[in-house]
């Protein structure tokens, strides 16, 4: 009887198979390239290691038992599994595998998604089989995902005074100063810093502007993290805010919205990629990080 299978026991496994499906120990000489005496005694050593006959010769010719035919079945089944294991076993070694968490801020321009969408053809392109999960979020709560390691990358505005992070510029985001139809503002073609400091401003609580950002109103009775809410504010009449140019460019074509002092309140906001550096990035991670980098190079 077989304990753990050897290599011993394949070898002889094989060449039974062998003479079965050639038809006897003769006839299987030219296939195996072994002697019939070979042959014969390798078949008995199977034999006594199973503690069963698998096949007899006379003057009958060549015969399978029973418990023979049942061997060759069981035999047949094992090989098919070995090749499938190792067909297997194979791919995985340069396949990608796993699951990519990428992190994207609100109210990117189409032309960020386009080449977000680029990086993610050029990664379905590889040898890979890896769950690719987008998780749309403020920039704080994603370099809280990213310091919890809950994100692998994030797409975003960041403040980058997180000295856990490595930070790659991607590209720059214009902001400009907008009011609405109703403010005092809408109709002044060039208002000045005193109409200005009149003004109740939109405050964003992420604090990712600079210091000395052109617009710095002491005013400020709304608040609003998300973009769609500044907007609201602004189109109130009675607010005037900060909003990515692309997002407020179909606003201002209805004449919705009007930009205020354009030539020197905008200001450029740059946007990273980040990662958290302690974190032990996988070979999927890395390869979607660099399909990210090329598409927006």
């Amino acid at each position: 009887m077989l304990g753990q299978l050897h290599d011993l026991d394949l070898h002889l496994l094989r060449l039974f198979v062998s003479v079965v499906e050639c038809g006897g120990f003769s006839a299987a000489q030219g296939q195996l390239g072994l002697s019939q005496s070979s042959i014969s005694q390798q078949m008995a050593k199977l034999e006594t290691r199973l503690g069963y006959r698998l096949c007899s010769r006379g003057k009958g010719g060549f015969r399978i038992t029973p418990k023979g035919e049942q061997l060759l079945s069981a035999t047949r089944g094992l090989f098919e599994s070995i090749e499938a294991f190792r067909h297997q076993s194979n791919g995985v070694a340069g396949r990608l595998i796993g699951e990519v968490r990428l992190g994207l801020s609100e109210a990117l321009d189409q032309s960020v998604l386009q080449r977000v969408a680029e990086a993610i053809r050029r990664f379905r392109e590889r040898d890979e089989s890896v769950r690719i999960e987008l998780i749309s979020a403020m920039p704080g709560e994603m370099e809280r995902l990213l310091l919890q390691q809950r994100l692998d990358l994030a797409i975003g505005y960041f403040s980058q005074v997180q000295s856990a992070f490595d930070y790659r510029e991607l590209f720059i985001e214009t902001q400009h100063l907008y009011c609405a139809p109703g403010h005092p503002l809408f109709t002044h073609a060039n208002p000045g810093d005193q109409d200005l400091q009149a003004c109740d401003r939109v405050g964003h609580p992420y604090r990712f502007l600079r210091s000395d950002e052109p617009f710095q109103g002491e005013r400020c009775s709304a608040r609003s993290e998300q973009v769609e809410g500044t907007l609201a504010f602004i189109l109130s009449g009675k607010h005037v805010g900060y909003l990515p140019s692309h997002f407020a460019r179909t606003w201002e074509d209805k004449g919705l919205l009007r930009s205020v002092r354009h030539s020197d309140l905008s200001f450029d906001v740059a946007f990273h990629l980040a990662r958290h550096r302690a974190q032990v990035a996988g070979d999927a991670q890395k390869a979607f990080e660099e399909d990210l980098l090329a598409a927006f190079a």
